[in-house]
């Protein structure tokens, strides 16, 4: 059986809820699923207890945005099977304040060019702990200014570098973030390197404690793939992999489950957490 280690709900920027992504995983049969909304707990831990209730064995994680200070880049981290989520906490509000703030800034500049209102937006952003870009064109597309939530408008808009209405949010530098997930007991993994070209971060990162490097994602070549499941090897990485779901919210169609984990690597996972657990007793 299969595993997906990437997933988001509706509490982040993902469309569906945290009991509909548990049916969801096990109508596709999967062994595991990791809840990882981005820069909150709240998801992960309610998914673990409505988990152990639909016998659906959920990993609780969270995938925090940062910054890569020395290079100028953002670098998502997971952080999985954290003891002490409340230390978290802390940090996940202040991302959230950047973010909201940042967001206000883009409904205004939208709201310039589309005459859409602010309580649409906050209508499509129902059960999120922020307001994501996504929301933003959910709403669009309700006022029936496009017809998907990626596509050309989305482009004009928020494009990097050119977007109309884009307006970053400030986020805490990696090397901090790392430090964090392991002051709080949790596992650090760098999610989908290509993704934000935070490939060369990967040997210091791995030098200052980095646990593991996401191997398997919908946006990985079959060689990247390869290179990171090599790198990890040399290293002795963990090795994590999943679809990045967001439901209707996404750019390309990837089921959940679609990229996946193989049972080895999951159960490298929780024997590295119960060593290290041990260890620390």
């Amino acid at each position: 059986m299969a595993s997906d280690l990437h997933c988001h709900t509706k509490i982040s920027d993902g469309s569906m809820g945290i009991e509909e992504l548990i049916a969801l995983a096990k109508r596709r049969g999967l062994s595991h699923i990791a809840v990882t909304d981005h820069d909150t707990t709240a998801g992960a831990t309610r998914a673990v207890i409505i988990g152990r209730r639909q016998q659906m064995s959920v990993i609780h994680g969270v995938e925090f945005s940062t910054l890569d200070k020395q290079r100028g880049r953002k670098v998502h981290l997971l952080c999985y099977l954290c003891d002490a989520p409340d230390r978290l906490e802390g940090m996940c509000r202040r991302i959230g304040e950047s973010r909201r703030k940042a967001a206000l800034a883009m409904v205004r500049k939208v709201m310039r060019y589309y005459p859409i209102t602010p309580e649409l937006i906050v209508k499509c952003a129902t059960g999120s702990t922020n307001i994501y870009k996504q929301h933003i064109m959910h709403a669009l597309m309700d006022a029936g200014y496009a017809d998907a939530i990626y596509g050309e408008l989305y482009d004009k808009l928020f494009a990097p570098g050119h977007g109309l209405a884009l307006v970053e949010a400030e986020y805490p530098d990696t090397r901090d973030i790392l430090t964090l997930i392991h002051d709080a007991g949790g596992l650090a993994v760098l999610a989908h390197p290509p993704v934000y070209d935070s490939e060369d971060a990967l040997e210091e990162l791995t030098a200052l404690g980095l646990d593991g490097v996401e191997v398997w994602h919908p946006r990985h070549t079959d060689e990247q793939a390869r290179r990171y499941a090599e790198y990890a090897r040399d290293h002795g990485l963990l090795m994590t992999g999943g679809s990045d779901f967001h439901g209707m919210y996404t750019a390309s169609a990837h089921p959940m489950g679609s990229t996946s984990a193989p049972d080895e690597a999951v159960e490298a996972l929780l024997a590295y957490k119960a060593q290290r657990k041990k260890k620390n007793a």
